[in-house]
């Protein structure tokens, strides 16, 4: 879908002297190219970014596959949340909210799509959320101006206006952009749902979920989430230490973000890699990502068949 993004990228490492018999550009989609070089005899790994969906079905190609078993890299989605608590700053939270959930149109993969705010405060951070939402700009992500652009193709934009449709009928549609006239622009959504659970999949784009809960129910609250199964990214915003451990704990996810936004991991600083539905490790950007392309091997001599003594070969 951003070919010519890849492109260019590409043409970088060639132009800064990597062999193009080591870097190739094969634009396609999964059922045609995809399908062929994941059955291909000569294949010797597969790292692959996007929906759980596909993964699963290259897993299970690779699986069928007579020959070496080889091994498979996957980073996916997640249902990302972000647990509130009535010590949090709320100017800090719609600020990170905004930007976790709106930026890039939602479509990151360790974008914000769950809110669960305590009952006490949740009305007033919601308040805020939809101030913060009048203020953002739509149009052309190529101007430094706008804050939201479009979403990547029709099939996206399709499958976003079906899940507003279900918000209004299931749920209950807070607050709504507007959306440009032309292109693929999907305007941010912000709506209250009743549970975690009410979510089957991920949904890829600008569109926040807000559950409120009630600070006796954490576990509860929180379990519904773990128990989709997911588990890229978390947010946590707290001036208690202890809420922010018992949040990581009932939730599992490779990377968790405290009193900050939940996107723009950097590369070297904070390894990223989801566990479960939402990836398989080791986390891109980390000290174990690139030993998972290598293969190892072991070589043990016996050096007194060769009458060597290993008390001295070994000083």
């Amino acid at each position: 879908q951003t070919p010519l993004i890849a492109m260019e990228a590409v043409k970088l490492y060639h132009a800064a002297g990597l062999d193009p018999r080591l870097l190739a550009l094969l634009p396609g989609r999964g059922e045609t190219v995809g399908a062929v070089l994941t059955a291909h005899d000569d294949l010797d790994g597969v790292a692959f970014t996007g929906g759980t969906d596909t993964a699963w079905r290259i897993n299970q190609t690779l699986a069928q596959r007579q020959g070496p078993i080889v091994p498979f890299i996957a980073e996916t989605g997640g249902l990302n949340g972000m647990f509130v608590d009535t010590t949090a700053q709320r100017e800090q939270v719609i600020d990170d909210v905004i930007v976790s959930a709106f930026g890039s149109a939602g479509q990151r993969c360790s974008a914000l799509r769950l809110l669960f705010l305590p009952h006490d405060t949740a009305d007033h951070i919601i308040d805020g959320l939809k101030g913060a939402m009048d203020a953002l700009v739509l149009g052309d992500p190529a101007l430094a101006v706008t804050d939201v652009g479009p979403v990547i193709d029709a099939d996206a934009k399709e499958a976003l206006e079906k899940h507003r449709v279900r918000l209004k009928r299931e749920a209950k549609i807070l607050h709504a952009l507007s959306a440009p006239a032309g292109g693929t622009f999907f305007a941010p959504v912000l709506a209250e749902i009743p549970a975690a659970d009410f979510l089957e999949r991920e949904v890829f784009g600008p569109v926040l979920h807000v559950v409120r809960y009630a600070p006796e129910d954490l576990e509860q609250v929180a379990g519904a989430l773990a128990a989709r199964r997911y588990g890229l990214t978390l947010g946590i915003h707290s001036r208690i230490e202890s809420f922010a451990a018992d949040v990581q704990r009932l939730v599992p996810a490779g990377n968790c973000y405290v009193n900050r936004s939940m996107t723009g991991a950097v590369v070297g600083v904070q390894p990223f890699g989801g566990e479960g539905l939402s990836g398989t490790g080791p986390k891109a950007g980390g000290p174990h990502a690139l030993l998972r392309y290598a293969v190892e091997r072991a070589v043990s001599v016996n050096i007194t068949a060769q009458g060597g003594d290993p008390a001295l070969l070994n000083l």
